[in-house]
């Protein structure tokens, strides 16, 4: 695979978010709506981090991020590995 990019990108951030959404649950279930305020989740407060759902909605755009760079370096190294064994083949 020449540009592991667009798998990485769609791949990393599908993955890293379903995590992030169970991490949500995860931390529903636990502590409930802890000290929020609001639970959000209309318009522009969906994204306000000071609220429940706006939390979750940005630990599910970091858990995206972070599979999405762990996933492109792995298949970018596993890339250059393919590319030289099959060149040494």
């Amino acid at each position: 695979m020449k540009n592991p990019l667009i798998l990485s990108l769609i791949s990393g951030f599908v993955t890293g978010m379903g995590n992030g959404s169970v991490f949500g649950a995860a931390l529903m279930c636990f502590l409930g709506r802890g000290k929020f305020a609001q639970w959000g989740g209309i318009n522009a407060a969906a994204y306000d981090p000071s609220q429940f759902t706006g939390f979750i909605d940005w630990a599910m755009l970091v858990f995206g991020a972070a599979f999405f760079i762990i996933l492109y370096i792995a298949v970018k190294r596993h890339s250059e590995l393919e590319a030289a064994r099959t060149a040494h083949s």
